[in-house]
């Protein structure tokens, strides 16, 4: 009898002992479920970093109203956005993902700021997913300064909107248009108050795209709004909502900033402005043809990897290419270099060619620009 008590007692110690292990395992999952909820940014200024390289925040500076985040590896969703500003002043806020540094908050392992003379590219990729219920831009900003600043507002502000939905339109006022990374774009140029704005508005919604950032500091840098000697302190991609906005969302961004080309203009390390001169030759039958391209450097300086950016006439279009990469197929299209060939020294020159369609009559393009320098036709 007593044995058999000993066993139940022994039994019961022995299930005792299993609740106590159940309820620590439970107050383990119910200590690491708040982690799990932070990756939902409610607070004002609340950030996190994704992937170990990015920063996405909820920037909710121009209102009280409350603004929610929900932060995934690849890239975050606004879950909700109350409240509403006057569509003919500043935006509520700018929920964004950014390499670089914001306001002292710096992305891990960035080596952001670089000086503009320093940086051969920075290559990046977005992806957005829009709604319809709201007004907003989606705004891709590129943030450029005198000096290798990581806090407060930096001097020029570099905007690409991809999207616009509602009655808003950029700082300042439309000084004309441009044919940037091979698309064409809206150009606005203003000042806020705080700083310059230069801001390119897509003609119709982008939803993806991949593009090397300083395709648009050189344009900055042409316009006078900034120079070879200041530096990228930040590229962000986002949004700017003025009503609404839950269910906007960046589901991918990447962005690199490769460093160690030399002094001188972004893309062209020798130093001094980019001249070019370009030779485009034709072959041409019934709805087909070739052309044959030769981009000759005029200039004194040594240009390391090149994108001439030109418009097909209306009709045309690619169905290959040799010697380059050439996108998109028609319209607005920049053929970039490949490996091979990227470097083109002073008094230098390098070809390419693609083969094409065409309706209508045949026509050659008007115009060529090389790393956003406006090129001679020979």
């Amino acid at each position: 009898m007593r044995s058999s008590k000993h066993h139940a007692r022994r039994a019961r110690g022995l299930f005792g002992a299993l609740l106590t292990c159940l309820a620590a395992l439970a107050a383990l999952f119910a200590t690491t479920s708040p982690a799990q909820a932070a990756t939902t940014i409610c607070e004002q200024y609340g950030s996190t970093t994704v992937q170990g390289r990015y920063v996405v925040q909820n920037n909710r500076w121009g209102t009280s109203e409350t603004q929610c985040v929900s932060v995934g590896d690849s890239g975050f969703t606004v879950t909700q956005a109350d409240g509403s500003v006057a569509t003919n002043g500043a935006p509520k806020s700018y929920p964004s993902i950014f390499n670089g540094c914001h306001y002292t908050n710096c992305s891990p392992g960035t080596n952001l700021p670089a000086q503009l003379s320093t940086i051969s590219s920075a290559p990046t990729s977005i992806s957005y997913g829009y709604v319809s219920d709201a007004v907003y831009d989606a705004a891709y900003d590129i943030w450029l300064d005198p000096t290798a600043r990581k806090d407060g507002v930096n001097r020029t502000e570099i905007m690409v909107w991809f999207n616009k939905v509602g009655p808003v339109q950029p700082v300042g006022s439309q000084v004309g248009t441009a044919t940037v990374a091979g698309r064409q774009w809206q150009v606005w140029s203003g000042n806020n108050g705080s700083n310059d704005v230069l801001s390119f508005v897509a003609p119709s919604a982008i939803s993806s795209w991949s593009f090397d950032v300083m395709d648009f500091v050189r344009q900055a840098v042409s316009r006078g709004l900034a120079q070879n000697t200041w530096y990228l302190t930040s590229i962000q991609a986002g949004f700017e909502p003025w009503q609404n906005g839950a269910g906007l969302a960046v589901t991918s961004f990447s962005s690199s900033v490769n460093t160690g080309g030399g002094s001188g203009d972004p893309g062209n390390p020798g130093g001094g402005p980019a001249a070019c001169r370009v030779t485009y030759g034709t072959n041409v039958w019934q709805g087909g043809f070739t052309a044959d391209v030769t981009v000759a450097n005029t200039g004194s300086a040594q240009v390391d990897g090149w994108k001439l950016a030109f418009a097909l006439p209306s009709g045309q279009q690619i169905t290959s290419a040799w010697g380059a990469t050439v996108s998109p197929s028609s319209g607005s299209v920049t053929a970039s270099n490949l490996a091979y060939n990227g470097r083109l020294a002073p008094g230098g020159q390098t070809s390419f060619g693609f083969q094409g369609t065409y309706g209508g009559t045949f026509a050659k393009p008007a115009g060529f620009t090389l790393n956003g320098t406006a090129c001679t036709i020979a």
